[in-house]
């Protein structure tokens, strides 16, 4: 620390702790958990009225977004209710995903710190209109996968034009650029229903948006292997069909 002149806020770090709270989440030999008390909170909340309410009830799901798969396609009917030109009114839908994140945070994911020098592992799931990822690794024996992280994001009105395998592009990029500390330095195996690496580095006349993504991952070390590839991933199952299946059959 001293070498590299950082310095650490002792009332925010734990030292010799075998396991305990640490910036709002639950830091153990497990791996990282969400802080019960925060789910205890959530589980309670009623039904949004207000506008207001919404922006609280989204707020602390942002702050535990990492352990939630897709969030922001489970979570859209809501996010629609704090646009300038909409009401709030709490429909169905609105209901359907409400109860939807209350039941995924009946049994929410245990994280798992990444391991220096183990290739990571990146599914990538694209919608119509948002995008969900989560990164992974497996253990020393490659039989078991744990989540890293969570990501999801909902396109622009400009992005949904995208073609599906230029949005997968754009969230690869956007996904690469959130998750820089973790893919830097390690290898990334890309999971994927299409393959972004090839049409972005093979393409012979560049645009400006592939451009921008080319120049974007020339730094990482991605290698695109194909869904069948990794059979019976229980990291694929979880981001497939964990909590969107009715936000899907809308589509």
């Amino acid at each position: 620390m001293r070498k590299y002149k950082l310095r650490l806020n002792p009332s925010k770090c734990t030292f010799g702790v075998r396991s305990g709270k640490l910036l709002g989440f639950i830091v153990s030999e497990k791996g990282i958990e969400i802080d019960p008390a925060k789910v205890k909170v959530i589980q309670e909340m009623p039904a949004p009225k207000t506008k207001k309410q919404v922006k609280g009830f989204l707020g602390r799901l942002n702050y535990i977004s990492r352990f939630i798969s897709h969030m922001t396609a489970t979570c859209a009917p809501i996010f629609k209710l704090l646009r300038k030109d909409q009401s709030c009114d709490w429909t169905e839908d609105c209901q359907k995903a409400f109860d939807s994140i209350k039941e995924y945070m009946l049994e929410p994911p245990i994280l798992s710190p990444h391991v220096e020098g183990r290739p990571l592992i990146m599914y990538l799931n694209v919608l119509e209109d948002s995008m969900g990822c989560v990164l992974g690794h497996q253990d020393e024996t490659r039989k078991k996968e744990f989540a890293i992280y969570y990501l999801s994001k909902k396109f622009t009105d400009y992005e949904t034009q995208y073609s599906m395998l230029e949005k997968t592009c754009c969230a690869l990029a956007w996904a690469a650029k959130r998750l820089r500390q973790y893919m830097l330095n390690n290898t990334t195996w890309l999971i994927s229903k299409m393959d972004p690496i090839n049409y972005i580095f093979e393409k012979p006349a560049l645009t400006g948006r592939i451009s921008r993504w080319q120049m974007l991952l020339l730094e990482y070390d991605i290698e695109y292997w194909s869904q069948k590839a990794i059979k019976g991933s229980v990291l694929a199952d979880h981001l497939a069909h964990q909590p969107i299946e009715d936000y899907q059959s809308g589509l």
